[in-house]
């Protein structure tokens, strides 16, 4: 079996945990470099060792930066800045989600989700954009919320913010095309990674055994999703495979939003 991704060089944002580790994980199999971001630096060290470990003859760094904050989107430039090679792959996984009820979201909640899931991937994207290969694959990490609501899960904050990602995919595909540059987004349905389970822990009891029922009835796989699930198309998004590919917003939900 080919190599998809041998010697193209990724940078994955948020990529220390949950979806982010596991897109970054299947980029190193796939023969690529990385450059991992995250806010947690004792993390980002335990998933660059523990992929180190594994010895596929890529390298693999790490950055500490807040992408909420203008200096954690300079760090993430004058790094890219400083290599001899242009960058071939970028995802945009870096994110919050505030799942609370529309009348009690805070001056503050609002935000920092725009600050992660939106102004994050759109200036990151500017600042790297001089240092993308000709043929590199944006890859934004939006939502089924974005268009799909769970009932009893309040979601205006997160899907709006993750409504303006895929816009801004879009809209990006058309801007960046002429340069050879694709642009793409991933719709994740619910996957079990430390973010969602922390985002439902502080619901009442009834409500998290609601929600438990209506993920289990209303996936037509009959489950909930792993970050490796997400990763697979990543892959294949990032890849020459998908040469011809730019503008989607593909769903990645076992099926859910179909309905």
């Amino acid at each position: 079996m080919a190599i998809r991704l041998q010697g193209k060089r990724a940078l994955v944002t948020g990529g220390s945990d949950g979806i982010g580790l596991a897109i970054a994980e299947a980029f190193a199999r796939e023969g690529a470099h990385l450059l991992i971001v995250g806010r947690d630096a004792g993390k980002l060290e335990t998933a660059r060792r523990t992929m180190a470990r594994q010895d596929r003859g890529v390298a693999i760094e790490t950055l500490s930066a807040d992408l909420a904050t203008s200096a954690g989107i300079d760090a993430v430039g004058s790094r890219v800045r400083q290599s001899d090679r242009p960058l071939d792959i970028l995802v945009n996984n870096a994110g919050v989600a505030y799942l609370v009820p529309f009348e009690t979201v805070s001056a503050e909640q609002f935000q920092n989700s725009f600050a992660l899931n939106v102004t994050a991937a759109f200036f990151v994207t500017q600042r790297l954009l001089p240092h993308l290969s000709a043929g590199a694959s944006i890859i934004n990490i939006s939502s089924y919320f974005a268009n799909k609501m769970i009932p009893k899960r309040p979601s205006s904050l997160y899907s709006l913010s993750k409504g303006a990602l895929n816009s801004l995919t879009k809209s990006l595909a058309f801007e960046l095309g002429p340069r050879g540059i694709r642009v793409n987004a991933i719709a994740p349905g619910t996957i079990d990674t430390a973010m969602r389970r922390k985002s439902i822990v502080n619901l009442p009891a009834e409500a998290q055994a609601e929600l438990k029922a209506y993920v289990e009835r209303s996936y037509p796989l009959g489950r909930i999703g792993r970050p490796s699930d997400v990763a697979g198309m990543a892959v294949h998004l990032a890849s020459d495979e998908a040469a011809w590919t730019s503008g989607g917003i593909f769903a990645v939900d076992g099926g859910y939003t179909a309905g």
